[in-house]
């Protein structure tokens, strides 16, 4: 709370003296703070306020906190930036950042950029922009340093410190052969702590993990969790180096396609853009979609209603439950889905494994609609004034209840575990089964299963 405090206190005093345009005041106090809380505080500004604010920075903090703005602000600085500036601030960004930026602004915008970068700048920028989007080629940069197998320890030693000032990382080394093949990754504390005379081969057991620059950015998140590195090479279809991917920006991928999991699991499109930068009519817009589907959807619950409007008629009692009922079917078709969508991300399950997983679910539905079944049953034999609330058949009330519990509930649990399968294996993502649309589909089915189980247990007293 202390620290949220002194966050108030300071972005109060840094509009105070925008404010007021005491600029040289403003200088000190931004000289005195990290890029990240620079890029956190200009967030908070207006376009021109942000615009002030971040011509005050010099040159490499003002490339530094560009790196850690949302994409739109970034978008929006480029495009009023001097030609100088954006020059300058293109130059000193990381070829994975700066790849990031340009293949979110327009065409004719990047091309412009472009043009401002030194020949070497935009030929690197170029190839980056030219692997497909969501790739790990889009993700890699080509800073890093390599060595080679046949040379001393002493060598590698001097290569590391000529390349490594301008490296991503120099935590880890590639060794690679004549042709750029990659050989073998080092970490730096074996290269340290070697015979400086002891050749580079000696310390390799040619055991390496590496990505392809065609493969989806996906991999990279599950490669680097299943081996925990820091970084990863990146190779071509031939095994020469062409790059490295670094945790920072595979942690923000991960990020990424969490949140359009979780956006898309709550029924609706997932966001191009932060929630508060997102424009209103495209806010609308990813709503509205699913929200029409799942009120059509709903609108066959109602038909289903319909249909048993006879049998509502003559046991009103039969009415008290459905919410129960529905909500019941929903609520564990919910849960499935979350469990099996969220176990395809992590790769623990795939699309063989259905069989499994169905067998499973069948078990779970079956013992959880036998639970909530059971104590549905207790509570309307248990109820005071029974027979009042539900009529002299009140047994045959509640064994329909617990009986229809049990069914929608293992309907849920196959719907929810089996759907997220059929998407994946139909090409689309599983994450589309959103929570809402399976509590759709159960509601309408659930309503027929209640209904159909209620004639039969009822027939000749209540119907």
């Amino acid at each position: 709370m202390e620290d949220l405090e002194i966050q108030d206190a300071l972005d109060q005093k840094l509009k105070d003296l925008i404010g007021q345009r005491r600029w040289n005041e403003l200088r000190e106090l931004l000289a005195a703070m990290r890029p990240p809380e620079i890029s956190e505080m200009l967030a908070g500004l207006t376009s021109t306020d942000r615009m002030l604010v971040f011509r005050l920075l010099p040159r490499q903090q003002a490339s530094e906190t560009f790196s850690y703005l949302e994409a739109p602000q970034q978008n929006e600085l480029v495009r009023n930036l001097t030609n100088g500036d954006a020059r300058n601030i293109l130059a000193d960004l990381p070829p994975d950042d700066r790849t990031a930026l340009l293949e979110e602004l327009p065409a004719e915008v990047t091309q412009h950029l472009l043009a401002l970068l030194s020949p070497a700048d935009q030929k690197e920028a170029r190839t980056l922009l030219g692997y497909p989007e969501e790739s790990v080629g889009r993700l890699m940069t080509p800073d890093h340093v390599a060595v080679r197998a046949n040379w001393t320890i002493q060598q590698a030693l001097e290569q590391i410190r000529k390349k490594g000032r301008d490296a991503e990382t120099i935590d880890v080394i590639y060794v690679v052969d004549e042709r750029w093949h990659l050989l073998d990754d080092l970490r730096l504390r074996q290269i340290l702590l070697a015979d400086p005379e002891a050749f580079v081969e000696s310390l390799m057991n040619w055991k390496f993990v590496a990505l392809r620059a065609a493969d989806d950015r996906e991999e990279a998140v599950r490669t680097m969790a299943q081996y925990d590195r820091v970084a990863l090479p990146v190779v071509d279809s031939e095994g020469v180096l062409l790059g490295i991917v670094t945790i920072d920006d595979v942690l923000d991928v991960a990020e990424e396609e969490a949140t359009e999991d979780i956006q898309k699991m709550g029924g609706m499109e997932a966001l191009d853009a932060p929630y508060l930068e997102t424009p209103f009519l495209e806010m609308v817009r990813k709503r509205a979609g699913w929200l029409l589907v799942l009120f059509l959807g709903q609108m066959l619950t109602a038909t289903a209603m319909r249909h048993f409007e006879f049998e509502i008629a003559r046991a009103v009692v039969l009415a008290l439950f459905i919410p129960l009922i529905i909500s019941s079917g929903g609520n564990s078709g919910s849960q499935a889905a979350s469990l099996i969508i969220r176990a395809m991300a992590l790769q623990e399950i795939r699309l063989r494994d259905w069989w499994r997983v169905m067998r499973r679910e069948v078990a779970v539905g079956v013992f959880l609609g036998s639970i909530l079944g059971s104590v549905a049953l207790a509570g309307v034999l248990l109820r005071p004034g029974r027979e009042e609330l539900y009529g002299p058949y009140f047994f045959l009330v509640g064994l329909t209840v617990a009986a229809s519990l049990v069914g929608v509930v293992l309907l849920g649990t196959l719907a929810g575990s089996m759907l997220p399968f059929l998407l994946r294996r139909l090409g689309f993502d599983p994450a589309v089964s959103s929570s809402p649309f399976v509590a759709t589909l159960v509601d309408v089915t659930g309503i027929l299963l209640y209904f159909t189980i209620a004639l039969f247990i009822l027939r000749g007293t209540l119907l």
